[in-house]
């Protein structure tokens, strides 16, 4: 045989076999379809459409005759106007969403990041969510300490940070390792003050950019603490908090709610609104009862109420603030009175420093403005 028809098993076609008396018997037979299956072929038909039969093929094939369309209206043009009445309804209705001011649009300020800013603060919202002193540590841990000697400790460092002229995250980071410490260690009073000047050397050495050296340290406690006990003292602090000093305060997030505040702004932008805000805030460092509220809230709060002082003529809170801070005037009710009441003194409180420094000119004297009653309707 052929070497070009020596193929495997009875593959091969009918019209390419060897004339033999069983093929000729094989072509001539009846059962040549059901045999050439048999052998293997796959026939055409079971993997095509199959063929039309005779009689259809032949059939006369009839015109598809394509109706008149000229009258017919499409449902969609019968409803146009309905459809146009609708958006145009949709058009006003967002026109008189109020529209929230883009903050982060300037580009060409790097301090600003405005690229990663959502970001940054969007992390800085999950930490400000960890490590926080407990709201109740001076009855739970100190039984030394009572919540006036940590008010007069707040109080002094507020005097140091102005005769270092230290930046104002120092003290508030400062005040925030004091009560991290404090919320997690016993101390007796008599070591309160050196707890104090090591935590604003620990803040300084993190946001100044020259720290006070030790000696002037324990020289403005009249040397009542030498450099090895300050030392000493860091050690432990550190130790505590495992080297992690930073944690974002509420300073850190009155700055963006600041900017948000002036870009929502009719008016042309004051810095009284910015002295007033950090006042407020800063009143809440002496206040141990603010450990309950998050720093943002707290931030959010002084601009609330800061904005309130200055005009009562309009709402404080806007759709700006609110996608920016994520708090409605609803969450901010509480922590807006518990300011309130320390701006208007209603408890007496005899620390001064921190209004004494606020009724400098350079600070516009905000110390002195006070607020009028918040309505409910404001919330």
């Amino acid at each position: 045989m052929n070497k070009d028809h020596a193929v495997s098993g009875n593959t091969l076609p009918l019209h390419a076999r060897p004339l033999t008396r069983a093929y000729s018997k094989l072509i001539t037979s009846s059962d040549v379809d059901a045999t050439t299956q048999s052998l293997g072929h796959v026939v055409r038909a079971n993997t095509k459409r199959a063929a039309l039969d005779e009689t259809k093929a032949n059939a006369p094939k009839k015109r598809a005759i394509l109706k008149d369309i000229t009258n017919e209206i499409s449902p969609k043009l019968e409803n146009i106007k309905q459809i146009e009445k609708v958006a145009s309804s949709v058009v006003s209705t967002l026109a008189s969403i109020p529209k929230v001011v883009d903050i982060d649009s300037d580009h060409n300020d790097p301090l600003l990041c405005s690229l990663y800013a959502p970001d940054i603060y969007h992390n800085l919202r999950v930490a400000e969510l960890q490590r926080r002193p407990f709201p109740d540590y001076m009855e739970r841990i100190q039984r030394d300490l009572t919540q006036t000697m940590r008010g007069i400790l707040v109080d002094w460092l507020v005097e140091v940070s102005e005769e270092y002229k230290l930046v104002p995250d120092t003290l508030y980071l400062t005040v925030y390792l004091i009560d991290w410490f404090l919320h997690g260690n016993y101390i007796e009073r008599q070591g309160l003050q050196l707890l104090g000047v090591t935590c604003m050397l620990i803040a300084s050495k993190y946001e100044e950019i020259f720290a006070p050296r030790i000696e002037e340290l324990c020289f403005i406690t009249d040397n009542t603490y030498t450099k090895d006990q300050v030392l000493e003292m860091e050690r432990q602090v550190l130790k505590h908090l495992s080297f992690q000093i930073y944690t974002p305060t509420s300073k850190t997030f009155l700055r963006r709610f600041l900017r948000a505040a002036h870009a929502s702004d009719l008016q042309k932008p004051s810095v009284e609104i910015e002295f007033l805000a950090n006042y407020l805030m800063e009143l809440t460092l002496i206040d141990y009862e603010f450990l309950k509220f998050l720093p943002s809230v707290i931030a959010a709060s002084a601009v609330f109420l800061a904005k309130w002082t200055l005009n009562q003529s309009s709402h404080p809170w806007n759709p700006t603030l609110e996608h920016y801070t994520t708090f409605k005037a609803s969450d901010l009710k509480a922590s807006v009175h518990a300011l309130q009441d320390l701006q208007l003194n209603t408890k007496g409180c005899s620390l001064t420093s921190i209004r004494m420094k606020y009724k400098q000119d350079k600070f516009k004297s905000v110390a002195v403005l006070s607020s009028p009653e918040l309505p409910d309707k404001l919330f």
